[in-house]
């Protein structure tokens, strides 16, 4: 009996029910995706742990207005462990300084250097007043965030001070993004290095489809600038990209590379990240479990992690959003 049991049982079941054992309280177990809750994540490798740092919101009817920021660890990908609130909009002191009646917070976004850990985050309303991007310091991924007491970027001339993105090339130059939304403008900054200042502007040119949540990376001298296009809660919401040989353009643009499936619609506002022993690359990404084809879109959006393959001339492979998580990677 148990060879044809074992054959009527998936993958994920057994994944399931190897795991059941080991989800305490304050942990998720992703055999299957979402890998947790929230939308917008930076997931990052820090020492022998994965990171993940989403939008959060455990209101059902709010669904990117965040009032508090916590982090995501695991060491294998499949079991996530929750922390306490990193940082919470009460200790930002800045934050009614637009005379603004409500604020919130999404879109964060992680850097870490020399031991200390930087989060960068957007900061609404949008309107009347401009949205402005801030950054608060620890010395743990999931330690006690402290604002710098001062926004990093404000918004104003059709620009959107939202999503921010650092990136530090292999030189130890850092970059930073941010820009889009309504605006649909891309900002890029070279950062100082105290990556709490800017030191100066890079004028680049916004590359087509660009409607908001960049992300940089690279691969063997090839950068890829890959950004999120649509409405955050409309089917078309995707993820598409482009290539250069620097950092900041020029951009050569390939296309959408995430796009809605039947179940899990308008995916987007993505990261990457690699194994360091295996190679391997990941995208992590957020979408809504829906089966609606019109918006807006319902419900709570899920964040969902898969593999992604990248080719020597440049271009990545179509991502389908499924259920099926990867498979355990445990870091060394």
């Amino acid at each position: 009996m148990m060879p044809a049991l074992m054959n009527r049982l998936s993958l994920s079941t057994l994944r399931l029910l190897c795991l059941g054992a080991c989800c305490v309280a304050g942990s998720y177990c992703a055999a299957e995706n979402p890998a947790f809750p929230g939308a917008d994540p930076h997931v990052a490798v820090f020492g022998n742990k994965y990171w993940g740092y989403p939008s959060h919101s455990t209101n059902p009817n709010i669904q990117f207005h965040s009032f508090d920021f916590v982090a995501y660890s695991s060491t294998d990908l499949v079991k996530w462990e929750e922390s306490e609130p990193i940082l919470k909009i009460e200790d930002i002191s800045w934050i009614k300084e637009d005379g603004a009646k409500d604020h919130w917070l999404w879109a964060p976004g992680i850097a870490e250097k020399n031991g200390k850990y930087y989060l960068y985050f957007s900061v609404g309303p949008q309107n009347p007043t401009p949205s402005r991007i801030g950054v608060a310091v620890s010395d743990a991924p999931d330690g006690k965030f402290e604002d710098i007491g001062q926004p990093l970027l404000t918004g104003g001339d059709g620009f959107e001070a939202i999503d921010p993105m650092v990136f530090q090339d292999k030189d130890g130059t850092a970059y930073f993004y941010a820009g889009g939304s309504a605006g649909a403008k891309l900002r890029v900054f070279r950062m100082k290095p105290n990556m709490i200042e800017f030191d100066e502007e890079i004028k680049v040119d916004t590359p087509p489809n660009f409607t908001e949540g960049a992300f940089m990376h690279e691969i063997d001298g090839t950068y890829y600038l890959s950004y999120s296009h649509g409405g955050w809660n409309n089917p078309n919401y995707s993820v598409h990209y482009a290539t250069a040989k620097s950092p900041v353009g020029p951009w050569e643009y390939h296309g959408a590379i995430l796009t809605s499936g039947p179940k899990h619609k308008g995916p987007g506002h993505h990261s990457f990240f690699q194994h360091p022993k295996t190679g391997q690359w990941y995208i992590a990404y957020h979408y809504w479990p829906s089966t609606k084809n019109e918006p807006p879109l319902e419900g709570q959006r899920q964040c969902a992690i898969q593999k992604v393959t990248f080719h020597a001339d440049g271009t990545i492979d179509k991502v389908v959003p499924s259920d099926e998580s990867p498979e355990p990677a445990p870091l060394p």
